[in-house]
Parts: structure tokens; C-alpha cells; sequence
């Protein structure tokens, strides 16, 4: 993703919005400090990262759940 300084980005924002709607995200800085991303409105927020909990009351795990399959596993790691 592309950095434009302020400074451009005031002289060409019409450019540069049109671009991002396209498609062409990128950043604005002030002074080389990333201030803002510019991304299209329609396109999905990647970075919100997933939700915890979503499935609250939807699954069950079961009380065993850290012991399962520790009888095949274990001898594995033991040695003979």
C-alpha cells in the first residue's frame, strides 16, 4: 500500500479518491507518520479481526476436552 504526504494528497485528493474507489487503497502521513488509511466504502474491514464469542450457546465442549486423545498421545513423548 502506497504513503502520499498531506501536502499531495491536498493537490490531487480528487485523484487520489478516485483511485481508492477502484480499488487502490493507501495512507496519508504527516511529517512520514501514517495518519489515516483511505480504502473504498464497499470494500470488507480485514483487519477487525474475527469476533469471540459468536457461537456462545451454539456449541458444547466437553469438560475433557484438554485430555482428548492424551492416551495416544502421551506415549509418543515418552521415551521407552
Amino acid at each position: 500500500m502506497r504513503t502520499i504526504n498531506i501536502r499531495e494528497a491536498k493537490a490531487h485528493l480528487s485523484r487520489l479518491v478516485e483511485a481508492a474507489a477502484r480499488g487502490d487503497a493507501f495512507v496519508i502521513a504527516k511529517a512520514g507518520k501514517p495518519m489515516v488509511k483511505v480504502v473504498p466504502l464497499d470494500r470488507a474491514d480485514t483487519s477487525a479481526g474475527r469476533r469471540l464469542g459468536f457461537l456462545a450457546g451454539e456449541i458444547a465442549v466437553p469438560d475433557d476436552f484438554d485430555r482428548l486423545g492424551s492416551d495416544s498421545i502421551e506415549p509418543m513423548f515418552k521415551g521407552p
